[in-house]
């Protein structure tokens, strides 16, 4: 008997360091606590030092002009007269909407053309597809000021400039959406547009009634990068308009220090409110961002 026990006790195998066993269950054995505490404490630094500037802004605009200035995070003397004087002494809900009504119309008609554009350099076979993608692709390349004078000569020939078509037109066209939707479409599996085709259904039945529902991810995600950029564009709208009526925000807000010099109290008051449609946006369309950038990096 004791020899048998022996023999078992032998052939048992040694026990995993990295497993525990409970009730004949294998569970896997917690990290150290050290390498996560590490890892943890370097997020929150640098999460502060990312915080930090947007939470000064909003805390300075409430400030003086005397105090805007001080070093100091919290302001001694709160005040809302920044605010006012945004709003009453500047036409600044005249900027809002030039660039709201730019930003939205950009990003509908957008994504509109560039996920057809996408779709077809996915799917469709036609002759110089290849070709025509690594053409679009190309002009990634291309930075913006480089031509931002040949830009400008078209729309002026044109005769866009000083309307909403000169900041509404030239950046439709953007080789970063249509390159992010061919990726994601090559991703799609051919057998619902083939089943589709099989139904009876056109090209563009398939693209309206399968591809676009399947999109919603990358589509949300696409619309905040591009709402943001149009919101953000400051030197196109500078360049393509001069009339009061057709400011946007980010050239109101610049001309806004450059007529009162010092003044960084109302600056950053206005920087508070153009910001608060940028995080509303970022917080309804969080969740459909991380998925479609997730979904992009594991295709």
């Amino acid at each position: 008997m004791s020899s048998d026990t022996a023999t078992i006790t032998k052939a048992a195998p040694a026990a995993d360091s990295t497993t525990t066993t409970t009730r004949g269950t294998t569970r896997p054995r917690r990290r150290p606590f050290g390498p996560r505490a590490g890892l943890v404490a370097l997020a929150v630094v640098l999460s502060a030092v990312s915080v930090f500037p947007v939470l000064w802004m909003i805390t300075s605009s409430f400030k003086t002009r005397a105090t805007v200035t001080d070093g100091k995070l919290l302001p001694a003397d709160l005040t809302w007269s920044n605010f006012a004087y945004v709003f009453t002494e500047v036409p600044f809900v005249r900027w809002l909407f030039n660039s709201f009504i730019t930003a939205a119309v950009v990003t509908a008609v957008a994504l509109l053309f560039h996920s057809m554009a996408a779709y077809a350099l996915a799917r469709l076979k036609f002759p110089g597809r290849d070709g025509i993608f690594v053409v679009i692709f190309s002009t990634l390349l291309i930075t913006a000021p480089v031509i931002l004078i040949p830009l400008f000569v078209v729309v002026r020939t044109l005769g866009m400039l000083d309307s909403y078509a000169a900041l509404i037109i030239p950046p439709l066209f953007n080789a970063f959406g249509i390159f992010l939707l061919r990726q994601f479409y090559l991703g799609i599996p051919k057998e619902l547009e083939e089943a589709a085709i099989v139904d009876g259904c056109g090209y563009w039945r398939v693209y309206w009634n399968i591809i676009l529902p399947l999109s919603r991810p990358i589509l949300s995600a696409l619309s905040v990068f591009f709402f943001l950029a149009n919101w953000n564009a400051f030197a196109w709208p500078l360049v393509a308009t001069n009339g009061a009526d057709l400011t946007v925000i980010q050239v109101g807000i610049a001309s806004f220090s450059t007529q009162y010099g010092a003044n960084w109290n109302y600056v950053l008051a206005a920087a508070v409110v153009a910001v608060i449609p940028m995080l509303a946006l970022f917080l309804v369309f969080q969740r459909q961002m991380v998925e479609s950038i997730k979904t992009s990096g594991l295709k």
